[in-house]
């Protein structure tokens, strides 16, 4: 047992009693339960869970089963390997399973901590404060939850208090997660249909549009204005001067100026926080996803001191908000782990260089094939948005397409990727015709160059009319057609 992992002995260690059986134990295998229940995969999760992912993925044929993964590759159930362009919607912007994140959790595990014990102060939970404070020093005090919508939820709650007033804007095409308040904050109607009435006091602001802020925040009744740098679902881009004007607005009309930095941060566009390419100081800056490392999950806000000592203002208020599972110490672990990795790796800046290569790739192919329309994005967040073609056999094509479901061109191009050339990507949004790339942080250039290849590859094959994406899109209608809702 001299080499097995903290988790491995844990598992040797375990035993199952049962009475049943006369005094005899029964050892909890999980790898033999996994190997033994493969073939059942899809069957379990269409019954117990989600039927609809199911059909999504037989559809598309994304059902390949994956068994493992490491870094920036994953692995079917026939050990080929794929490049993860998607990284669990920005979760793994160290790539899977780093070993500097299993060894923190081991050792936590190992540790025998007295986790979550709630009438005390977690020194874990103090020093992951303490280092996240050190990339924003502008901001003084941190709340920690469990999760990217909980932070956001946690954020319209604290403006509210601490301004006491009842608005909150935000901007169209946004994401902020899909709890109740954070939901409210949508932009997009797909995610928002069938679930209100949402929380009221909430107004949508165009992106980009400074005229239409000042418009909304005039009254000044509004606790906040929240903001993503580049918008998750379209991959809209702030413009140059947008942020920092919009934040002279929420001051002068006393406005708290929250920067969803959910999937921005820690990184992914070249700089530590996305704000800081525009020069902004929010009041309150909310983070997630990367921060767990893929392994606990975990949500922060950020906030000036202020703010936090408006809502946490007497001893009877010290636990006014809280989550019972936040600052757990696996979760206090992994977000010092995937700091330390992100610092010692140069993650941030080989997130700098490589998007920065990736983006001139894409600009140029959209200089040569009449589909791309426009690139989009910064580090390693990037959008290609398709669009209406020119020539009159790709028209009708794409026409054809889009009377049965907007967006549906971008299938096209997933499904190659994914079936000729083993790479997992995605498409922004409901509806929109963006793919977006957010890979892990530490892709290197002999995966760009897999990216150009295959890119360049499937674009130039969707300019063939007729052709295999044009037959491929021709089977997707018509199964759409057939699909009952």
């Amino acid at each position: 047992m001299k080499n097995m992992s903290v988790q491995e002995m844990a598992v040797q260690k375990l035993v199952i009693h049962r009475p049943e059986l006369g005094g005899d134990a029964d050892h909890f295998d999980l790898a033999r339960m996994l190997a033994a229940r493969e073939a059942d995969r899809y069957d379990l999760y269409g019954r117990h869970l989600n039927e609809m992912m199911v059909r999504v993925l037989q559809t598309i044929g994304f059902d390949v089963g994956f068994r493992s993964g490491r870094g920036q590759y994953l692995f079917d159930r026939k050990g080929d390997r794929y490049l993860d362009l998607l990284s669990g919607w920005g979760v793994f912007a160290v790539g899977r399973n780093h070993p500097v994140l299993r060894d923190a959790l081991e050792s936590v595990l190992a540790a025998d901590l007295p986790n979550l014990v709630q009438m005390d102060a977690s020194l874990l939970a103090g020093l992951l404060a303490e280092k996240l404070l050190t990339f924003a020093p502008y901001l003084d005090k941190v709340f920690f939850c469990n999760s990217g919508t909980e932070a956001v939820e946690a954020a319209i709650k604290f403006a509210r208090c601490a301004t006491g007033r009842p608005g909150v804007v935000y901007c169209d095409h946004a994401f902020h997660g899909l709890s109740y308040g954070s939901l409210s904050l949508n932009g997009d109607a797909a995610f928002r249909d069938g679930f209100g009435p949402l929380l009221p006091g909430c107004t949508e602001v165009s992106f980009n549009n400074l005229a239409a802020l000042e418009e909304a925040l005039a009254a000044r009744d509004v606790a906040a204005f929240v903001v993503e740098p580049i918008q998750g679902k379209t991959v809209d881009v702030a413009d140059d001067h947008y942020l920092r004007s919009a934040r002279a607005l929420c001051r002068k009309y006393g406005t708290l100026f929250v920067a969803d930095e959910i999937q921005t941060g820690l990184g992914r566009t070249g700089k530590f926080f996305a704000v800081e390419h525009y020069g902004v100081e929010p009041d309150m800056l909310l983070v997630a996803k990367a921060l767990s490392g893929g392994h606990v999950p975990i949500g922060a806000v950020l906030m000036r001191k202020p703010i936090f000592e408006k809502i946490f203002s007497r001893m009877d208020r010290a636990v006014v908000h809280g989550s019972t599972f936040a600052k757990n110490d696996l979760a206090m672990a992994a977000g010092l782990a995937t700091l330390r990795v992100i610092e010692s790796e140069r993650l941030v800046q080989n997130a700098a260089r490589l998007g920065a290569r990736l983006k001139i790739f894409l600009e140029r192919l959209g200089q040569h094939f009449e589909l791309v329309k426009d690139v989009r994005g910064k580090g390693l967040m990037l959008g290609i948005e398709f669009g209406p073609p020119r020539s009159l056999k790709l028209k009708a094509a794409w026409s054809l397409l889009e009377t049965v479901k907007s967006g549906l061109f971008c299938q096209l191009i997933t499904i190659p990727l994914f079936k000729d050339h083993k790479m997992l990507v995605q498409v922004a949004g409901n509806g929109n015709h963006v793919i977006k790339l957010i890979p892990a942080l530490i892709i290197n250039d002999a995966d760009c160059d897999w990216i150009e290849d295959s890119f360049e590859k499937v674009v130039a094959d969707s300019h063939q009319m007729p052709g295999a994406v044009w037959s491929l899109g021709k089977t997707i209608a018509e199964n759409l057609r057939k699909s009952p809702g």
